[in-house]
């Protein structure tokens, strides 16, 4: 056997989307990690499809959001259908000020696009080569790697990370609890094209009822990029042709002798005319199915483990929850659960992080998994159409910008307020239009200036009465403390109401509320202080803000000068 010590800060196992992301979001951080993945290449399914708005506003904060509109196709709602009746559509509808819509782009490109922006930073995946087993200790975790050549190389990392999916050799050797159930029935996923004329833009979802309203039949089509193209998926009909239920996954190569069974499953792949059969039952016109690129049986478990981490080593992604794919929650929830942590890494590497900074990443991230795996089961059994929430708000949780983290352990309280209004500590920092500037000669977005920037402290100055002329001077001392609290990691700027009075000399930069878009979404009058972390979410909001509190608040994620 082969030893070679390498040292590296971050090891990452599985380079799916969301390995991809973690290590993307520690190497745009000069981070040194290494992302190995067992798969030879690149996988040409197209398994998790849809983009939630809150995914395309985080890649707009590392700069990939063009890109990955670029690949996409706009996802504008849902037809459904019951026993052939058509039902209400659903239009997938958000208020004006979020930046994105939905979008459905086929897994093989996103991962294609991550891998690019990784490249970026000098890393690739390190294909054919699989985590067999670690050990951690106070300063480190040692990993054995199998390389292609079938040589074992180990590996010296400060910390590891599994996106290793559902079978995880991380979640394994970290002996995490993964409890759930799995769904009873096999599923069929299909890439095909299709010759009807519903409305472009819109998925499909036709259903069956028996006698005693019962479903007993199912075709969910997602839109893809091509003419017609869909993913759909399906119920295998039961008798012989449901075969490969034993097979293993190819996504993680391990048979399926883990007990968790979800995903595409090895064995018999449906044809053409299995997915044809389909159509004929239950397609609400008829059409016909070519050009089939890809499809597996597959099936679905819901399960969560009940810590995202331990010491020096986490899970992320499906190697921590897995569930249906109702409303494409997934793959987004993964990769959320990967930038929150990449973040937190690099101050930990850094040495910079406050003692408990990694110990947020479990109590920010492990409730949102249990919520989504909640929801998904719900949503699969029932249909999202039978959520009893408020329209508006369904479509902002499914969008994920309901998202938040308030209550965490490194999320303020509001201080100086009542706070009904506007966001709270944890909750997304929505963006806004209408921002100008002495110099630029079109108004700007908010998320324009958060672009590719860590934490930020914006200042909200209110005109008269709250606002006098000295408020600029009492932000440059604000954004002084923040910079000598984080060691020069946090960006200041003001934004000011269109009556707040001007301060030419202002030692930080100066943007105006010209349409009083920043104040009317953060429900703001008076002066007050927004900590803006890197994931986009509020770790604090301070009215009026002082020095001492604004210290306060950093302490929680930054360690002590």
């Amino acid at each position: 056997m082969d030893h070679h010590t390498h040292a590296t800060d971050v090891l990452i196992a599985g380079a799916g989307p969301v390995g991809l992301t973690a290590a993307s979001e520690l190497r745009r951080r000069g981070v040194r990690c290494r992302i190995v993945d067992r798969l030879p290449a690149r996988l040409p399914y197209a398994k998790a499809v849809g983009v939630q708005p809150r995914t395309l506003e985080l890649w707009d904060r590392n700069g990939l959001v063009r890109q990955a509109l670029d690949a996409a196709v706009p996802m504008l709602g849902q037809l459904t259908y019951v026993n052939g009746v058509a039902q209400p559509r659903t239009d997938l509808v958000l208020p004006p000020e979020v930046p994105y819509g939905f979008a459905a782009l086929p897994q093989y490109e996103t991962e294609r696009i991550l891998e690019t922006f990784l490249g970026r930073f000098g890393t690739g995946i390190e294909r054919g080569t699989e985590l067999v087993s670690f050990t951690q200790d106070a300063g480190g975790v040692t990993s054995l790697l199998r390389t292609p050549s079938g040589t074992r190389e180990e590996v010296r990392s400060r910390y590891l990370v599994g996106c290793d999916g559902a079978h995880s050799t991380v979640r394994k050797g970290l002996g995490l609890d993964f409890g759930g159930g799995a769904l009873p029935e096999a599923y069929m996923l299909a890439d095909v094209e299709v010759d009807w004329d519903l409305p472009h833009g819109y998925g499909v979802r036709a259903t069956h009822r028996d006698a005693d309203g019962r479903t007993d039949d199912l075709l969910v089509c997602i839109p893809l990029p091509g003419r017609g193209r869909y993913r759909m998926s399906m119920l295998v009909p039961p008798g012989p042709s449901a075969d490969g239920a034993a097979g293993g996954d190819e996504t993680s190569g391990a048979a399926a002798d883990d007990g968790v069974a979800h995903g595409p499953e090895s064995g018999r792949a449906p044809a053409l005319p299995d997915v044809q059969a389909a159509l004929d039952r239950l397609a609400p016109r008829p059409a016909t199915a070519s050009a089939l690129r890809w499809a597996s049986v597959f099936r679905i478990s819901h399960r969560i483990v009940d810590r995202y981490g331990r010491g020096r080593v986490f899970v992320a992604g499906d190697a921590a929850h897995i569930h249906p794919p109702t409303g494409a929650q997934g793959m987004n929830t993964g990769i959320q659960d990967a930038w929150n942590l990449a973040w937190k890494l690099a101050l930990a590497v850094d040495g910079a992080a406050a003692p408990g900074l990694l110990d947020s990443y479990d109590a920010e991230r492990r409730p949102i998994g249990r919520e989504v795996v909640g929801r998904t089961l719900r949503h699969a059994a029932e249909g999202v159409q039978a959520d009893p929430a408020d329209p508006a708000v369904l479509m902002m949780r499914e969008a994920q910008l309901l998202v938040s983290y308030r209550g965490s352990p490194i999320v303020g309280p509001p201080q100086g307020e009542d706070g009904a209004a506007g966001p709270r500590p944890g909750d997304r920092a929505p963006d806004c239009g209408g921002l100008t500037g002495p110099i630029t000669a079109h108004p700007r977005r908010l998320f324009d200036l958060l672009r590719d920037r860590e934490h930020v402290l914006v200042l909200y100055g209110a005109g008269p009465p709250t606002g006098g002329s000295d408020a600029v001077r009492a932000f440059e001392e604000l954004a002084r403390v923040a910079a000598d609290r984080t060691g020069g990691r946090t960006t200041a700027f003001a934004v000011l109401a269109p009556d707040a009075p001007d301060d030419p000399g202002a030692a930080l930069p100066v943007h105006r509320d010209a349409q009083g878009e920043f104040a009317r979404l953060y429900a703001v009058d008076r002066p007050t202080a927004f900590v803006v972390r890197p994931d986009g979410h509020l770790a604090a909001r301070l009215g009026p803000p002082t020095a001492q509190d604004l210290s306060a608040a950093l302490a929680a994620t930054f360690d002590g000068p």
